[in-house]
C-alpha cells in the first residue's frame, strides 16, 4: 500500500472558538502569496529592484534553514509540525521583507504627489504603518499559535531585518551611490548584457524617482486624449 503524506505548506492549526486565533491563522499564511507577487512584478514591469529583492528573499530563506540545521533547537509544541524552530523562518522572512521595502521607499522611491501636503503625509504614514503592521503581525502570529517561542520569534525577525538592510545596501544603495564601485559596475553590466536586454530587464528609478509611473501616465494620456478627439472629428 502507498504511504501518503501531508504537504503542509499551508496547513496551520488554530483555535477555532477565537476570533484571534482565525485572523492570525490567516495572517501566519499570508507570506506564501510574497512568492507569487515578486513572480508577477518582475515580468510585468522586468525592474531589477524586483527581481533582486526576490533572490534575497530566497537567500534569506536558505540562510533560515542552515541556521535551523546548525543551531537544531525544538520547537515548542511538537504536535503543531515537525522541523527544527530556531529561528522563526515566517518571522525572518517577514523581518526581510520589511526591511528592503522600507530602505527603498526611502532611499530611492519618491511618489508622485499629490498635490496636498497632508494627503502626501496620510500615503505615507499609512504605507509604512501597514507593512511594519503585517510583518510585526505575522511574526507574532507564530508565538500566538504555539509555532515559536518568543526568542526563536524574535532572533527570526532580527536576523530577517539584518539580512534585509545589508542585502539591500550592497544590491540597491553602494551600486547606485558609487556606480564606479566594483558592484557599481557589476550593476551596470547586469544591466547591459544581452541576455539582460532581451529580458529587457531595467533600473527605473535610475531615470525617474517614481520608477517612471507619472511619465508613462503622461505618455499615455496625451497618446488617448490625441485619439479621443480625433474620433470626435471623425
Amino acid at each position: 500500500m502507498t504511504s501518503r503524506a501531508a504537504l503542509d505548506l499551508t496547513y496551520v492549526l488554530y483555535d477555532d472558538s477565537s476570533t484571534t486565533s482565525y485572523i492570525l491563522a490567516l495572517l501566519t499564511l499570508s507570506p506564501i502569496l510574497l512568492n507569487p507577487a515578486y513572480a508577477v512584478l518582475t515580468v510585468w514591469t522586468r525592474e531589477l529592484v524586483f527581481l533582486e529583492m526576490w533572490a534575497g528573499q530566497m537567500l534569506c530563506e536558505a540562510f533560515n534553514w542552515a541556521l535551523k540545521h546548525i543551531v537544531r533547537e525544538e520547537r515548542p509544541n511538537h504536535d503543531l509540525g515537525d522541523g527544527y524552530g530556531f529561528p522563526s523562518s515566517h518571522s525572518q522572512w517577514m523581518g526581510y521583507f520589511l526591511s528592503f521595502l522600507i530602505l527603498h521607499f526611502s532611499l530611492r522611491h519618491r511618489f508622485v504627489p499629490t498635490g496636498s501636503k497632508v494627503l502626501n503625509w496620510a500615503r505615507d504614514i499609512f504605507l509604512f504603518t501597514f507593512i511594519t503592521s503585517w510583518s510585526v503581525g505575522v511574526a507574532y502570529s507564530r508565538y500566538y499559535l504555539s509555532y515559536h517561542t518568543p526568542k526563536q520569534v524574535l532572533y527570526g525577525f532580527s536576523i530577517g531585518v539584518t539580512f534585509g538592510t545589508f542585502y539591500y545596501l550592497l544590491t540597491e544603495f553602494v551600486p547606485v551611490r558609487f556606480p564606479n564601485s566594483p558592484l557599481g559596475r557589476f550593476r551596470t553590466a547586469l544591466l547591459t548584457n544581452p541576455l539582460s536586454t532581451w529580458f529587457r530587464l531595467r533600473d527605473g528609478w535610475s531615470v525617474w524617482s517614481d520608477a517612471g509611473t507619472e511619465a508613462q501616465y503622461l505618455v499615455w494620456r496625451k497618446e488617448w486624449d490625441r485619439k479621443r478627439l480625433a474620433a470626435k472629428e471623425d
